[in-house]
């Protein structure tokens, strides 16, 4: 606040100072005689009286930017006067002036009055002086110097202003694409960020699952028999494995250049995932139903991990049974439905995000995500689109 205040301090006292050194330089053409005389029976306007109409569009200099159609009609009626003592160059300077800075100051409607009223005096000047001699010469010279004192600064300040707007739409222009990049960029961040929290989420939270499940049945039984033993240490085993090859995966994605970063998981190996589903109340079985192929690899990805996600869904939450997994190959497209036993309260905590996950990766394709009790069973049904992984 304080800066506008001195600034606007500034500009008052830079126009003080042009319209003292304007009437100092009016005042010197005078005496240098620089004005025209208009003899009336032998009577001329001293340099007193013409020091009068000067000072006059002096005074209206000082409202050039604060008030510039206010110091227009000061400086016009001191024009007007001088024009009838006689005009002078010094006055012709300052009154140029007021024009200018009312047409590039003033509001924007001033612009063609300003000129359309200067363009019409300027050729009022030519048919008076005209008529008035008797001849069009001495007319059109005379409308010349008015046009050139009128005319042309009008014209002058309307093209600074028209370049000075333009400017100002560039530099808006150039605003507004800053910020839609920083949006774009922000955007893109949190979408990258989303697409994170879901490979860690099936990443880490899968098979850590799986190994705190098991962990906690054998904790549970302790005359357990070896063989059983054997079996959760090698669930444990293979989970704790798969989650370090995965972590080393994602690791390798975020470098830049992803040397040495293990392959994704592919849809040829979900019956290893299957048969791994391991509870002594809960087994799983995988149906494949058409003619397999490589589909896109986002949407091999994304089918796998909805595959997971609901089989890790299951070991948590569900109750005994079997735990169906339907993988479909169809024409365009690659559907995946899992059917697991609905269960009780689960001892392994849960916020949703899994589901939330699934979803986003069915929709991130253009494909369809549903989940839901059934039946006495929790079903997970997701539709994926093979154009929407080639997109992707």
């Amino acid at each position: 606040m304080r800066r506008s205040v001195s600034l606007k301090g500034l500009a008052t006292w830079q126009n003080v100072l042009i319209a003292v050194l304007a009437f100092a330089g009016g005042v010197l053409l005078l005496l240098a005689h620089g004005y025209v005389r208009w003899s009336v029976h032998g009577w001329s306007a001293p340099v007193r009286l013409r020091a009068l109409p000067l000072a006059v569009m002096c005074v209206g200099m000082l409202f050039r930017r604060s008030a510039p159609m206010t110091g227009l009609a000061i400086s016009s009626a001191g024009n007007v006067l001088e024009i009838v003592l006689g005009p002078s160059l010094g006055g012709a300077v300052i009154y140029t002036d007021a024009l200018y800075a009312a047409t590039l100051y003033g509001p924007r409607r001033a612009e063609r009055w300003l000129l359309g009223t200067t363009a019409g005096a300027s050729l009022a000047v030519v048919a008076g002086v005209g008529a008035l001699l008797g001849s069009l010469g001495p007319g059109v010279v005379m409308g010349a110097v008015a046009g050139t004192t009128w005319l042309t600064p009008v014209l002058t300040a309307m093209i600074v202003r028209e370049h000075r707007d333009r400017a100002e739409a560039e530099r808006e222009r150039a605003g507004q694409v800053a910020r839609l990049a920083e949006m774009d960029r922000l955007a893109a961040v949190a979408a990258e960020r989303a697409r994170m929290a879901r490979e860690l989420h099936d990443v880490v939270a899968n098979h850590l699952s799986a190994v705190a499940l098991h962990s906690t049945a054998l904790l549970r039984v302790p005359d357990l028999d070896p063989d059983g033993l054997r079996q959760a240490m090698e669930v444990i085993r293979e989970n704790s494995v798969q989650g370090l090859a995965e972590m080393r995966r994602m690791i390798g994605l975020l470098r830049e250049d992803g040397a040495d970063s293990p392959a994704a998981p592919r849809l040829d190996e979900l019956d290893r995932l299957v048969a791994h589903v391991a509870r002594s109340d809960l087994s799983a079985r995988l149906e494949v139903v058409g003619e397999p192929y490589a589909p896109p690899a986002a949407v091999e990805l994304a089918a796998y991990r909805i595959v997971q996600e609901s089989l890790t869904n299951a070991l948590k939450h569900g109750g005994s049974g079997l735990a169906e997994v339907r993988l479909t190959y169809g024409t365009g497209r690659v559907g995946v439905e899992v059917v697991s036993p609905l269960g009780g309260e689960s001892e392994l905590p849960g916020a949703g995000a899994g589901l939330v996950g699934m979803r986003e990766r069915a929709v991130l394709l253009g494909g369809a995500f549903d989940a839901g009790a059934s039946g006495g069973s929790w079903v997970v049904r997701a539709d994926l689109p093979l154009d929407g992984g080639e997109a992707r």
